[in-house]
């Protein structure tokens, strides 16, 4: 295996309660169970020697070729190994799990296959329980099946068709030789118990014992699993020109979605660098009311309504727990199950992607202020014609009450910055936006409000963003009301109606943005030299900002200049249309993969482009027919008419 793979060279699967990342040449090293934030189970990633990973790939005796793909608009991944000696195949995939219920087991099957000529296949599996803390002992239970015990967690693994399994030690190693048409499978079942006896692990909640699954079982999993996402996308209302990499946007945010509690997380995995050998690596793994509004809002606009459902529930659940030690409504962030504590610790025995230290797990930023959640959790709500009823809306008017008398202090802002508060400009924006959708929702609605003290604070704020975030040396809109640094964060204006996206005030400041932030149309967060965030080194372009620069240029009538831009930024997308956090000086994905924030974006970003596009098409249709008409040359009114207004 490659010891740290580029951090783009995997595709994602999931069962909508964890998920694992898969490698390019067959290796799962990023697998945290039962739970996305749970300890990892392989994290090679972070550690290539200490954090375990379970390799299924064609034993190539001379240099082949590797591609990968999804099977079309699902999450099944296909990994595909050519060789002077036949094509061989590894299909990946988890079956979705959508109860309510948080789920005592969770499987990642893997088939390999030859679809021409004659291969050999290897297969390591080597966990490492608790990101590599926790030794496990071995146990066989039969020829095809064997038990690793961890602590808390058991991994079953059974092996099927000609697959035959040999102890290494505390791990497990095989080879076998499959021909055309022929299959073998290994399945994975993490979950606690003992695994022996098929029905009484199943009723413990631990992985399964008994015979492997039969070839006839596992494609009738497969088609399950497809079924389930081509039935899910049937409620995608996009049909515009970039239908493959929206609906892969989709199904990714969809994946990064907890089932049982409707909350979505910010990424997959944690501690992947934005500085390969730098300290920016944090644990993603997270609910964030931002993304997580954000995410639900994306979804929503393309017809995906039992996922705002779900995050509306959750939502509210949040804000009847009661508030923060500090006295806020709302924490910035969660665990997946609404849990408020984060601790964050540093796992100093791993090592870090390409030796980026320090691993951090959990987030200590979740106890920081961050005021802009509030206009985004409102932002995203108002989509909805009913964000709880009456019930949910004292909850939701009660927060915005609070807001009132809350809303004009410094803050840690939308980046995390550990500098230090500031009066943050976009902060200021997203309270005005939180205010706004609540007036607009009670008028709509009819619902009891103290409407004119929300007006009254809303003024207060749009007033003191133009007074005091704008810069007249810069011309510009700017990051926080004691400095001229700009901050693509702002990018978010004209969405949320704070300004008209034709203004001439904002087109200064996008021009001012294109000029300072933005390299050959990927755009960086901010300027971290003018504007220090209390760490060291640097980082990439912010993938997240380059979708909604290409939004403000759509909506701000550069349209031609906004469509190069995303086509270019498309180029940046790995082999399988995923997105980390951020791209790097060579073109590299960096951060924490696949990101919710980055495939928000995009989605945004394509919705808006294709708007724009087809007004602009409408508009070039019409000057034809209009210049004709005029020159009485074709259609219009009575020749008559037309000569009598030649000389108006």
């Amino acid at each position: 295996m490659n010891d740290y793979p580029p951090i783009a060279d995997h595709g994602l699967v999931g069962d909508l309660q964890t998920a694992a990342l898969i490698s390019s040449d067959g290796t799962v090293d990023w697998w945290c169970t039962p739970r996305f934030d749970s300890p990892s189970l392989f994290a090679s990633l972070l550690d290539s020697d200490r954090g375990g990973h379970c390799r299924l790939a064609v034993d190539f005796e001379e240099k082949g070729a590797v591609r990968q793909l999804y099977m079309p608009d699902t999450p099944i991944l296909i990994t595909r190994f050519m060789a002077p000696q036949g094509v061989g195949e590894v299909i990946d995939f988890m079956e979705p799990i959508t109860s309510r219920l948080p789920a005592a087991t969770h499987r990642l099957i893997r088939v390999a296959r030859v679809v021409r000529g004659r291969l050999p296949f290897e297969l390591v599996c080597r966990p490492r329980f608790d990101y590599g803390r926790a030794s496990h002992t071995l146990s066989r239970l039969d020829d095809d099946s064997v038990l690793f015990h961890g602590p808390g967690t058991d991994l079953h693994l059974q092996a099927s068709g000609a697959v035959r399994l040999h102890a290494d030690g505390v791990d497990v190693t095989g080879r076998f030789t499959l021909s055309a048409g022929e299959n073998a499978a290994v399945i994975l079942t993490s979950g606690t118990g003992t695994g022996a006896g098929a029905g009484a692990a199943e009723a413990r909640g631990g992985p399964p014992g008994g015979p492997p699954p039969t070839t006839e079982e596992i494609v009738e999993r497969l088609d399950r699993c497809r079924d389930f996402w081509l039935g899910w996308l049937k409620s995608c209302r996009y049909e515009g020109r970039w239908h493959e990499m929206v609906v892969r946007s989709a199904i990714t945010l969809k994946l990064l979605t907890y089932a049982p509690t409707g909350a979505p997380i910010a990424a997959a995995t944690m501690g992947l660098p934005e500085e390969i050998g730098g300290e920016r690596n944090w644990d993603y793994r997270y609910t964030w009311v931002r993304d997580a509004s954000l995410s639900v809002r994306a979804l929503m606009d393309l017809g995906f309504t039992a996922e705002a459902e779900a995050f509306r529930h959750w939502m509210r659940e949040r804000l009847e727990a009661g508030g923060t030690a500090s006295g806020e409504p709302l924490q910035i962030m969660y665990r997946i199950d609404g849990e408020p504590h984060l601790t964050e610790e540093v796992l100093d025995h791993l090592e870090g992607y390409r030796r980026s230290a320090p691993v951090r797990a959990g987030n200590a930023a979740a106890d920081q202020i961050q005021l802009d959640i509030y206009g985004e959790a409102a932002y995203a709500l108002a989509q909805s014609s009913d964000i709880g009823g009456i019930r949910g809306w004292r909850v939701f008017a009660g927060l915005v009450d609070w807001l009132c008398d809350h809303w004009d202090r410094p803050d840690e802002g939308i980046w995390e910055t550990r500098g230090g508060r500031q009066n943050f400009t976009y902060s200021r924006l997203m309270t005005w936006v939180a205010f706004d959708r609540a007036i607009r929702l009670a008028v709509a609605h009819s619902r009891p409000a103290d409407l004119s003290r929300w007006h009254e604070a809303r003024d207060a704020v749009l007033q003191q963003i133009t007074e005091r975030g704008w810069s007249e040396r810069r011309s510009a809109f700017v990051q926080h009301y004691d400095t001229d640094v700009l901050d693509a964060s702002l990018l978010l204006m004209p969405r949320v109606g704070f300004v008209s996206p034709t203004d001439p005030d904002w087109l200064s400041t996008l021009d001012a943005m294109g000029e300072e932030l933005v390299s050959d149309s990927l755009v960086y967060r901010y300027d971290p030299a003018a504007s220090p965030d209390g760490l060291q080194g640097s980082e990439g372009t912010f993938s997240l900002c380059s979708f909604l620069y290409v939004e403000a240029l759509a909506r701000s009538g550069r349209v031609h200049q906004a469509r190069y831009a995303f086509d270019k930024m498309l180029t940046y997308a790995n082999h399988v249309g995923l997105f980390a956090e951020e791209i790097g000086p060579s073109g590299e994905q960096l951060g924490n993969f696949p990101q919710a924030f980055t495939h928000l974006a995009l989605v945004a970003a394509a919705l808006a482009l294709d708007e724009e596009l087809d007004r602009t098409d409408r508009t070039d249709r019409a000057a034809p027919a209009e210049r004709t008409d005029r020159t009485g040359q074709a259609g219009g009114a009575d020749p008559a008419d037309r000569t009598g207004r030649a000389g108006d």
